[in-house]
């Protein structure tokens, strides 16, 4: 009996860390408003791989937090597309990304709140990047 508990057990708490693990490093984020249309539509659920900026590259979907945006003035969490990285040129403006920042923008420039506002935003308010959607919007509908 304790050989069936050892191997019914032992499984279960394996699965349970993984659980664990990757509720740290995972982060489901339900897109809302039409900013990274046609990419992603309001309602969309991303799933969203946490880690800091230093890993980015252009053309990315990340999540960032807005209350580090300074000029943001909101307090949630914002989705927006890798535009340049710091030391890479300002996007259709003059200058270079400062040391720390980069320059996000929406797939849709008619209805979005982003760099092109904001300025360079600080690399500190990355929370993750997308690597993949577990819903769309429309899904089940017919």
């Amino acid at each position: 009996m304790p050989n069936l508990a050892v191997a019914v057990l032992a499984p279960l708490a394996v699965l349970v860390g993984l659980f664990l693990v990757a509720r740290q490093r995972l982060l489901v984020v339900t897109v809302h408003g039409a900013s990274m249309t046609p990419a992603l539509v309001p309602g969309d659920r991303i799933l969203v791989l946490r880690r800091s900026a230093r890993r980015l590259r252009d053309r990315r979907i990340v999540v960032l937090r807005s209350d580090r945006i300074p000029a943001s003035g909101r307090g949630d969490l914002v989705v927006k597309r890798v535009a340049a990285l710091a030391g890479a040129p300002v996007p259709a403006g003059a200058g270079l990304v400062p040391d720390g920042h980069l320059v996000v923008l929406g797939d849709n420039p008619a209805v979005s709140t982003d760099s092109r506002v904001w300025g360079p935003v600080p690399a500190a308010s990355v929370v993750g990047v997308m690597v993949g959607r577990v819903g769309r919007a429309d899904a089940g509908r017919p």
